[in-house]
């Protein structure tokens, strides 16, 4: 059999303290607008761009982006590690643990923290333990998604 350029892990890739690291992406003022118009998440925090001589005193340096912009952000970074071998997400806890800003550079450092095959022995469950993370170092949000995955 020919491997497939691009196939993502599959279940018998993995293994419990395998880890990985995505590549980067920038976080554009138009991504929030558009985001943001397509949610409908018209927080006033997100939706209102405010100037230098703006009135309000935000605590945030630069343009907040919201957490569910960069969590999808990050499951976009993380869509090659499982093309052709992702059969279903099924739950997650998230925590953001710090703001994001327009102009941030994101990457999702990923550790395998579960492991198990189903009953019908055709597939298996992987729990990750994500960190996205900016330019800086800093962790901005945690999530530990577990994966229904294809075996070989």
């Amino acid at each position: 059999m020919t491997a497939v350029v691009g196939r993502g892990f599959a279940f018998d890739d993995l293994k419990p303290g395998f880890r990985f690291r995505t590549h980067r992406r920038t976080i554009a003022e138009a991504d929030v607008a558009a985001f943001i118009n397509l949610t409908w998440l018209t927080e006033e925090l997100f939706a209102v761009v405010e100037n230098e001589a703006g009135s309000s005193a935000r605590a945030i340096k630069g343009r907040p982006v919201p957490g569910a912009l960069v969590y999808s952000f990050a499951e976009g970074l993380l869509l090659a590690t499982m093309q052709d071998t992702g059969l279903a997400f099924l739950n997650c806890t998230l925590d953001v643990k710090a703001p994001t800003v327009v102009g941030d550079t994101i990457h999702v450092e990923c550790e395998v923290v579960e492991h198990r095959l189903t009953s019908k022995g055709d597939r298996g469950l992987v729990r990750f333990a994500n960190k996205v993370v900016n330019q800086r170092g800093e962790v901005i949000l945690e999530y530990n998604p577990l994966r229904l995955l294809k075996k070989k």
